[in-house]
């Protein structure tokens, strides 16, 4: 290799991966493995053999694929199950998405059957165990260097992905094999460690979730009230044309709030916003396509939303904005929002106005309006304070358990001094 050739390569290194410790070397994905990617869709076909599929879901929910996972049933050609049977060692990645900082998530392979195979939209990472140790490999698909490269190279419009062409040149890390296995023992143990600390604050997430909405239908319960249809306390409102208001976002969790409050909605925002809805402090603003998850609420503030929403303005004084918010997003109307939702398959479903104006809700008097809604707001508050704790102590164990498989794999850190030490 001439001295440009070396030179090009070690910038190359350099920018992907930082200055890797002496001994190590940056390589191509291609130099230690073979990948390539599935054509097999989810089809049952006469006369082909079953299999079953590993399928993007189970990767994209999964750090590793097991044989509890509950693939799915279809067929295949031989030549399909001969090509893209999965082996015990493999890193299996999701090479499409709708956004190029999600492609390329990686699941390591620990069980293997004659009829498991890689189904599409997936990819199959095969290391050469003479040259990379199968786990050390899958820790350095899951690193943030190789995101990056994959955020830079993927292609496409309305849904972007890994072109076959590209897989195999990513640049990793590679140390000689037994610093490889030093480091994937590592991970292996540290990583398990932060994962345990995850699942118990999403237990406590869990807990706390019901007792909230226990909370809301015990003092719910206990008001009364003329029944009334939303249609007769509401109106749809298509006021837009106002670009020069804050942009709101609609959350499950926290109703309607500014978007920019938020560093985790990573939807953007168009340049024109002529279309988006205006926004006024009481109004119903609805999220169509997951109001059956939840996400609703009465608007305190002034902005504008997605044309994709729907804006309801209140028609009468005689529903207390905070009570409203309350009762709008209980347990019981939730259930509602997902019965009357329009669609095929969750991901497709909608609530439109028209099946939204038919539901009925209780309207007490104004006083008890404001006082159940003061009495949940007192018991929530309190709530959703050990709640935002437990969110934010599981995003700060997610930050370094990334942290933590970058510098590792990138030899930022010595492991074996590290793991004597710890």
């Amino acid at each position: 290799m001439s001295g440009v050739a070396q030179n090009a390569v070690a910038e190359r290194v350099h920018k992907w991966l930082g200055e890797l410790p002496s001994g190590w070397r940056g390589a191509r994905l291609l130099e230690v493995s073979d990948a390539w990617t599935s054509n097999v869709d989810k089809h049952t076909v006469e006369g082909q053999p079953p299999v079953r599929l590993c399928n993007y879901v189970d990767v994209y929910q999964n750090d590793s694929i097991v044989d509890s996972l509950d693939f799915m049933v279809a067929t295949a050609t031989r030549e399909q199950i001969k090509r893209f049977r999965v082996r015990v060692g493999d890193t299996l990645i999701t090479k499409d998405s709708e956004t190029a900082d999600d492609i390329g998530i990686p699941a390591f392979v620990e069980y293997e059957a004659k009829d498991l195979i890689c189904g599409y939209h997936l990819a199959i990472v095969r290391p050469d165990r003479r040259k990379a140790v199968p786990k050390f490999l899958y820790w350095v698909l899951r690193s943030e260097p190789i995101a990056r490269q994959w955020g830079v190279t993927a292609a496409g419009v309305t849904r972007v992905g890994i072109r076959s062409t590209d897989l195999n040149k990513v640049t990793i890390p590679l140390p000689p094999l037994d610093e490889q296995s030093a480091v994937a023992g590592f991970l292996d143990y540290e990583t398990a460690q932060i994962d345990a600390l995850v699942a118990k604050q999403e237990e406590l997430l869990t807990l706390l979730a019901e007792r909230r909405r226990s909370v809301l239908d015990r003092v719910l319960s206990e008001v009364g009230g003329e029944r009334r249809r939303l249609r007769w306390l509401y109106r749809s409102s298509s006021v837009a044309n106002k670009p020069n208001e804050e942009v709101l976002s609609v959350y499950r969790d926290h109703g309607v709030i500014p978007k920019a409050s938020r560093s985790d909605n990573f939807n953007k925002t168009p340049e024109n916003v002529d279309r988006y809805l205006l926004v006024r402090p009481h109004d119903l603003v609805v999220n169509k396509m997951k109001a059956w998850q939840g996400s609703l609420g009465v608007s305190a503030h002034r902005g504008i939303v997605s044309g994709d929403y729907e804006v309801l303005r209140p028609t009468t004084l005689d529903l207390d904005p905070d009570f409203a918010h309350f009762i709008l997003r209980s347990p019981e109307l939730i259930l509602e929002y997902r019965v009357r939702s329009r669609g095929i398959r969750p991901s497709q479903w909608r609530l439109y106005w028209q099946d939204l104006a038919d539901i009925s809700v209780a309207v007490p008097p104004l006083a008890e309006q404001r006082s159940a809604a003061s009495r949940i707001k007192t018991e929530t508050d309190a709530i959703d304070s050990l709640i935002a704790q437990a969110r934010e102590h599981i995003a700060f164990a997610k930050e370094r358990r990334s942290a933590l498989i970058t510098a590792a794999v990138t030899g930022q850190i010595d492991v074996r001094t590290a793991w004597t030490a710890g």
